[in-house]
């Protein structure tokens, strides 16, 4: 009779989700995933079938972590209050692996091999961008934002604006915090 595996299946997918977001799919080797999973290739695989598996399993949880806490802040501070909060949040997360957006590092890496995992970041970065346009939909009927602005676009230039914050906030000479205010500050004038 086979045993069972004795680990959590989701701390591994926390695990490796902070590896490939410092190290993104091709940087990440399988003796990578070995150490930080503290299993061996044959229980990598039986456990997820595959890195691109594993992969994909990271970058849906990626995205839910991050759907849920904007969420939580909708919930708690109101549709404007989150979309001026959100940016300086995410750059002050200590638990992130990296400041770049995982969804964005793996699009960029993965799409001109027309990889299927680049497929699934732009399905969840569709996702994302459609949170923020409710967001400012829900801002705009409460009256917070002027009634001529169109959610899509202003959600379509948040999300740019928030993957180019979080890029160049990878950078050591860049004022991230600074910038991130100056988006919210951006937003109080709609």
């Amino acid at each position: 009779m086979p045993r069972r595996p004795n680990y959590d299946k989701d701390d591994l997918i926390l695990r490796a989700r902070d590896l490939f977001w410092r190290q993104g799919w091709a940087g990440t080797s399988l003796k990578d995933l070995e150490k930080t999973l503290s299993l061996n290739p044959g229980s990598i695989y039986a456990a997820f079938g595959s890195k691109d598996a594993l992969y994909g399993l990271a970058l849906d949880r990626y995205v839910h972590d991050g759907a849920t806490s904007l969420d939580r802040m909708a919930q708690e501070i109101g549709p404007l209050a989150t979309l001026q909060t959100y940016p300086r949040a995410i750059l002050e997360n200590d638990k992130a692996a990296a400041r770049a957006c995982m969804l964005a590092k793996t699009y960029m890496e993965l799409s001109p091999q027309n990889h299927a995992l680049a497929d699934q970041a732009h399905a969840h970065l569709v996702t994302m961008e459609t949170k923020f346009e409710a967001l400012f939909a829900a801002a705009q009927s409460s009256g917070q934002i002027a009634s001529d602005h169109n959610p899509n676009q202003l959600a379509q230039r948040y999300q740019s604006d928030l993957l180019g914050l979080r890029v160049s906030a990878e950078r050591p000479d860049f004022d991230a915090i600074k910038t991130a205010d100056d988006i919210a500050q951006g937003l109080a004038r709609l």
